[in-house]
């Protein structure tokens, strides 16, 4: 399992990135979905076609990341209703994530599409990797994180401007949790078990959600016997 190191005193010359890793801990760890950032068209389940990036490559590399740092779900998905997933850097534990090894280029167009803004103009980088943080806006996707560096490259994710303790927590429905169960599967190789109580465990599926049931969202393995 990789750990991103946090990243060490600010540097006197900074130097834009030309690669990075999106750390992606929602709907994004799998990589059908990720495609249709990447490449444009209407992820699985979606509402709206995504445009895409100027640049469509696949990502270069990915790997299973634990972000210091907390999962939660809160406010009201407009696609799958109930809560989304969000990430608190400062919460406790740590955040099962999938890094996608890609272009700074591309990491700007995915930020954008996710928040329904439209691709096509870089960011600047210095902030968020001098800081750890930068606010682009107030919206749920609009902050950009630094949770440290793999390999030589920052490891950057984007979620709400706010702390887990600063909105109330919402149970997500059965769709979109069985879809991020599938993500940990698809990127981690995590039993059943133990996907079932991390997602459990998360605040706002906490009380809601039990292991068991969220282990039960997962589709069985081929070759596995039929109930009934």
């Amino acid at each position: 399992m990789h750990v991103p190191r946090q990243p060490g005193p600010p540097q006197r010359e900074f130097t834009a990135p030309r690669k990075v890793w999106y750390a992606a801990f929602g709907s994004n760890m799998h990589r059908s979905r990720l495609d249709c950032y990447l490449t444009g068209g209407c992820p699985p389940g979606g509402r709206r076609a995504q445009p895409g990036c100027r640049d469509p490559r696949p990502p270069e590399r990915a790997l299973p990341v634990m972000l210091p740092g907390e999962l939660y779900f809160a406010l009201e998905s407009p696609l799958w209703t109930g809560g989304t997933a969000f990430y608190d850097p400062g919460g406790e534990g740590r955040t099962a994530a999938r890094a996608w090894l890609v272009t700074a280029g591309q990491f700007a167009d995915i930020a954008a599409q996710e928040m329904h803004r439209e691709p096509g103009e870089d960011l600047d980088l210095r902030e968020v990797l001098v800081s750890g943080r930068h606010e682009l806006g107030t919206g749920r996707y609009e902050t950009l994180v630094c949770a440290g560096t793999l390999d030589g490259h920052p490891v950057l994710t984007f979620t709400a401007p706010w702390a887990r303790a600063g909105v109330p927590g919402n149970p997500p429905a059965a769709a979109y949790l069985g879809h991020l169960a599938s993500g940990l599967a698809e990127s981690h190789g995590w039993s059943g078990a133990r996907i079932g109580t991390y997602l459990a465990t998360r605040p706002g599926a906490a009380g809601h959600w039990s292991a068991e049931a969220v282990a039960g969202l997962l589709p069985a393995p081929p070759g596995a016997p039929v109930a009934g």
